[in-house]
């Protein structure tokens, strides 16, 4: 399974990056706004990390962008925004969670888990593969 993390600050890029690699996840990470909508729109992927607070493209107008083109992929929001009415904006955009910073990595990746658990069909052999699950 193939997940873009699309998160500024470098260090916890790294730190998510590495816990998800030690899950045996395929990770591809961005650390701007117009790196990770470049990769979000080359590669197909089973979930996406995002932060809403980039450089460049801020990550709400790859959310939009993301949704405009019909692509299902699960996107769980990573951000320090934590008001109420930025995250019902999110949900709205088309987000599937939203996670606030400072974050336990144990959330993040029980979150992580349920949305693959949950991903559309065009995913299902991904997943089936991963878990050993077979496809019918």
């Amino acid at each position: 399974m193939r997940i873009l993390i699309v998160e500024d600050e470098k260090k916890l890029c790294e730190l998510i990056a590495r816990a998800l690699k030690a899950e045996r996840f395929a990770v591809d990470e961005a650390t701007d706004g117009n790196q990770g909508w470049l990769l979000a729109q080359s590669y197909e992927y089973d979930l996406i990390i995002l932060d809403l607070m980039l450089p460049g493209l801020g990550g709400a107008e790859i959310l939009r962008r993301i949704r405009l083109a019909n692509q299902q992929v699960p996107i769980l929001i990573l951000t320090a925004q934590d008001a109420t009415e930025e995250k019902v904006r999110n949900f709205e955009a088309g987000a599937d969670d939203y996670l606030t910073k400072p974050f336990a990595f144990a959330e993040l990746g029980i979150r992580g888990k349920a949305l693959l658990r949950r991903a559309p069909a065009c995913c299902a052999s991904a997943i089936s593969r991963s878990t050993g699950c077979r496809s019918t």
